[in-house]
């Protein structure tokens, strides 16, 4: 039986991916919060500016993206090295983002 904090993990887990994935396609100049979560809501419609920013700080903690912020606080996002290797496959799966697996037909 899936609990109320499954729910919440896969949910968190799967937004960070999204997040990863749309910062990948906006290589190389990088995209603001307010285009990536209407992206997140495409998914969640109920997700928050606040909980894009929240996976995005998880995001940086694990050095995967990088963020700046300008003077009206709003925050441009670019991949790091890491980054493009974790959406690219070429390094392992990391704890905490639900990469889907590659399968063969």
């Amino acid at each position: 039986m899936t609990t109320t904090l499954d729910l919440a993990k896969i949910r968190r887990e799967a937004i960070r991916w999204h997040l990863l994935s749309a910062v990948n396609l906006s290589r190389p100049s990088g995209i603001y919060t307010e285009p990536l979560l209407e992206i997140v809501r495409a998914v969640y419609p109920d997700a928050t500016h606040q909980e894009v920013r929240v996976n995005l700080d998880y995001l940086e903690e694990r050095e995967m993206v990088r963020i700046t912020k300008d003077p009206l606080d709003r925050w441009s996002v670019d991949l790091t090295r890491t980054g493009i290797d974790f959406v690219e496959y070429t390094i392992d799966a990391q704890p905490g983002i639900s990469r889907p697996k590659i399968t063969q037909a």
